[in-house]
């Protein structure tokens, strides 16, 4: 995006809230500390997809940051006042920790919010199948999910209330899904928006919980005034849920809108972006391309790379069958491919992560026996947190590999072609809310389809290189129509007239009790 294009939102942002303050609630904040006990807590920028996006936000308006206490030396930081403010101008906005007690976090994000919500959001409904898992359900609903909700409603409100605040809050994904309700009901004048970033499963989804438990999750988005999703696919299927499962609810499936306890809630999709220009910065960065000169000895003929995180719904384990077939069916392939796989730790603390991660790196390890011989490996995993070294891989792929089994969007996706340099082929899960933007340019694949992926991967491998620069081309040009700053003014720009809609409902309201209170006298 152009300069003047960014300022022109940058001022039309501050037209529609007069300079006032916003508020953000997010699991994970623009800010982390670390440090051992004793030492002054060291700031660092925080990491991941959700914070990257929303940062665009605090480029267009000012924002107060409410995220959770992550670290032990975040509690210690919220517990003497706050962040610093020369660290909260490091990220532009002020930010606002919120420290619940430390088993509740643990029930509300290790027990609660995942892997249950997240298994549920991704239709991977056998992980919600177990026996034992409905008692352990309750309980971390009870006294994980719920108070931590409380807490971050108790920081949100009294953000809203202060002097400059603009009376509106953004919340963020499925570990706030009951925050909404908890503030409307103390500040029913103030405008809400729930954004979801993981993709929103059909309705028979929500029959793996409890009951009362579904109930409350809708009770608590349906308090907000906006609910946004990545898709067009997810936003509808909240509108069936709502038909399904939400009593008293009237849906107008032309207008996107549920009408619930005299409220009329909007429900919007807007697809995440990334920043091109940031992305091919930081590949031609020093760091980066230290990382390009490390792994060129490691690329082949052709080379596939993926980069995610070791989480069941990236499919992780299916990309590796997939190329393990590859080599069966093409021996010739042997000494010619490698497979690059960038891999992040995800959620260790979880039982089923761990087992997951366990298995992922048996399956390496077969195919490296099974294939592989002294001067030549397969497959190189890369298993650490590392963005620097993650963005050199992508600038060297001849075919990225993004097979989710359901994903909100895939960042990775469009990370990818912004920084490749070799006409890289994408082949892509149809299942990926990023298919819905980059579909024509890549290669699609049935994440559930070991054969069909493998064949992809073979069809990838042997397109023309005519076929491989349009379609390369193809998906550059869909990454960059869309801009981060974009995606977050056209949010902002909603909520405004959400703001000014209420208070003209507002006015009408008073306008009739006066006219009935002259016609009765």
């Amino acid at each position: 995006m152009n300069a003047n294009r960014e300022m022109d939102l940058r001022d039309k942002c501050a037209d529609l809230f007069g300079g006032r303050r916003l508020v953000i609630a997010s699991n994970r904040g623009p800010l982390e500390y670390e440090g051992e006990d004793g030492e002054a807590p060291k700031c660092r920028i925080g990491c991941g997809g959700l914070v990257t996006a929303l940062s665009a936000g605090v480029r267009l308006a000012d924002i107060t940051w409410i995220a959770a206490a992550l670290t032990e030396a975040d509690r210690h930081v919220a517990a003497s006042g706050g962040p610093a403010t020369e660290d909260s101008r490091t990220v532009g906005c002020q930010v606002r920790f919120v420290a619940p007690d430390r088993r509740a976090y643990h029930l509300h994000y290790n027990v609660f919010s995942n892997p249950i919500l997240w298994f549920l959001h991704h239709s991977m409904l056998d992980g919600l199948r177990r026996r034992d898992l409905w008692g352990q359900m309750e309980r971390a609903w009870e006294r994980g999910y719920v108070p931590v909700n409380r807490a971050f409603a108790d920081a949100v409100l009294e953000e809203l209330r202060r002097p400059r605040s603009a009376g509106v809050a953004l919340f963020q994904d499925y570990h706030l899904y009951l925050a909404g309700r908890y503030v409307r009901d103390r500040a029913p004048g103030a405008v809400l928006q729930h954004f979801i970033h993981v993709p929103w499963p059909e309705p028979h989804a929500w029959l793996q919980i409890p009951w009362h438990i579904t109930e409350a999750i809708f009770d608590g988005l349906l308090a907000n005034d906006v609910v946004r999703f990545q898709t067009q696919r997810s936003a509808h299927n909240f509108l069936l849920t709502c038909l399904d499962h939400v009593r008293g609810a009237f849906i107008d499936f032309e207008k996107a809108v549920v009408s619930y306890e005299g409220r009329r809630i909007r429900v919007r999709s807007g697809a995440i972006s990334v920043d091109p220009h940031y992305l091919q910065q930081e590949a031609a960065s020093p760091e980066a391309q230290a990382y390009v000169k490390k792994l060129e000895p490691l690329a082949g003929e052709r080379t596939i790379v993926r980069v995610d995180r070791v989480d069941p719904s990236k499919n992780v384990l299916g990309g590796f069958q997939a190329f393990d077939l590859l080599l069966r069916q093409h021996p010739e392939l042997r000494g010619r491919v490698k497979f690059l796989a960038f891999l992040v730790p995800s959620r260790t603390g979880i039982p089923e992560y761990r087992r997951y991660k366990d298995r992922v790196f048996r399956l390496v390890d077969h195919i490296n026996a099974r294939h592989g011989y002294e001067s030549w490996r397969p497959v190189e995993v890369f298993y650490e947190n590392n963005f620097q070294q993650a963005l050199a891989g992508m600038t060297l792929y001849d075919v990225l590999l993004v097979n989710s089994l359901a994903d909100g969007m895939n960042l990775v996706a469009k990370e990818g072609p912004v920084v490749n340099r070799r006409d890289g082929v994408l082949v892509l899960s149809t299942e990926a809310g990023a298919f819905q933007e980059l579909g024509e340019g890549a290669l699609a694949v049935n994440p559930q389809d070991v054969k069909g992926t493998a064949e992809a991967l073979w069809q990838a491998m042997i397109m023309p290189a005519s076929e491989r620069r349009r379609r390369a081309a193809l998906l550059r040009d869909a990454i960059t129509e869309r801009s981060l700053l974009s995606w977050m003014s056209e949010q902002l720009e909603e909520l405004h007239d959400v703001a000014v809609s209420a208070v003209a409902a507002s006015a009408l309201v008073d306008a009739g009790r006066s006219s009935w209170r002259e016609a009765v006298a």
